[in-house]
């Protein structure tokens, strides 16, 4: 799973008993090494998807990390491109990776933007909140587009029942759970906590309308769907929100 420029299992101990923040402060500089950083298969059939729905000037990406979101951003925004992460450690290294982007550290739960972008992307990042922390995060971004602007970001198909990786992200939740229950601060980061309907009811209530495509680059699962959807939540055009 790790190449051998990534974390040693000692790090990754370390960091699993840290914050949130501060397990991604220390992860930063392997990041890219791991396989928690998004493929770029997935950031290309996402660039792919959202090409013929621009142009777009201002792109936004929520959750940044260390900025593969800007091999997206870069592409289809003509003017200004910007990253917004919590973890000081990611965006560093984000920034020394994109030097021509911009880079601002906050609380995606309170985006500080209002009306500045027409185009905000995500990538693997809507674990690291419980659902009652979601609605915040949509309305912000909701808040940071302006009217027309898209959200955009992939989910995986939920694994077969019983499957393997089933069994991996159920074990790997259950884990976490116990984790905090018993270790403070707590590490948020649950695979089975935001399952796409949900989503989709807390993006409508935000005030987005709502819609997803395949993404056929990704291949299909054995019954024939896909096995990556692009969510798309469009801003109205005209809106008093």
């Amino acid at each position: 799973m790790f190449s051998a420029q990534g974390p040693s299992l000692r790090e990754l101990a370390i960091q699993a008993l840290s914050s949130v923040e501060d397990a991604y402060d220390l992860l930063a500089p392997k990041f890219d090494h791991t396989p928690f950083r998004t493929p770029d298969s997935v950031l290309a059939a996402t660039a792919d998807e959202l090409r013929p729905l621009g142009p777009f000037d201002a792109g936004l990406d929520v959750c940044c990390g260390t900025g593969a979101g800007m091999h997206v951003l870069q592409p289809l925004c003509k003017e200004r491109i910007c990253g917004v992460d919590f973890s000081t450690g990611m965006l560093e290294q984000a920034r020394s990776a994109h030097p021509d982007a911009e880079w601002v550290r906050a609380d995606v739960r309170a985006l500080p933007f209002d009306a500045g972008f027409d185009l905000a992307v995500s990538f693997g990042a809507l674990g690291h909140f419980l659902p009652a922390e979601r609605p915040p995060l949509f309305s912000g971004v909701y808040r940071a587009l302006r009217p027309g602007g898209l959200f955009a970001f992939p989910i995986g198909a939920p694994p077969p029942i019983g499957s393997g990786v089933y069994w991996t992200l159920l074990g790997f939740d259950v884990v976490m759970r116990i984790r905090n229950a018993v270790w403070r601060p707590p590490f948020v980061m649950y695979y089975r906590t935001w399952p796409l309907h949900a989503l989709r009811d807390e993006m409508t209530a935000a005030g987005f309308t709502v819609t997803t495509v395949p993404l056929h680059p990704m291949g299909q699962r054995a019954d024939g769907s896909a096995r990556y959807r692009l969510v798309l939540a469009r801003k109205p055009a005209s809106t008093s929100r």
